[in-house]
């Protein structure tokens, strides 16, 4: 795999993780330059973000969950 195939194929990879451009365009600069500890840091960054984001989901599915299993025992 050639530079250029390897930094596309790093640049899809973080498109799919959800990272936005200004993300990708300093992750991939930190990697030119050798920072790969400051690369690592900003992936762990977005991850926590997107973790944080799925909790918050989770909280509302389980709000719609109870409120579900409310309306169901109140008909028994």
């Amino acid at each position: 795999m050639s530079i250029n195939e390897s930094s596309e194929s790093i640049i899809q990879n973080l498109k799919d993780a959800g990272c936005d451009s200004e993300t990708i365009k300093h992750f991939m600069e930190d990697l030119q330059k050798g920072k790969e500890a400051s690369g690592l840091k900003r992936l762990a960054a977005h991850r926590k973000n997107l973790l944080d984001s799925l909790h918050r989901e989770q909280k509302c599915i389980d709000c719609l969950d109870y409120l579900v299993y409310q309306m169901k025992k109140a008909k028994e």
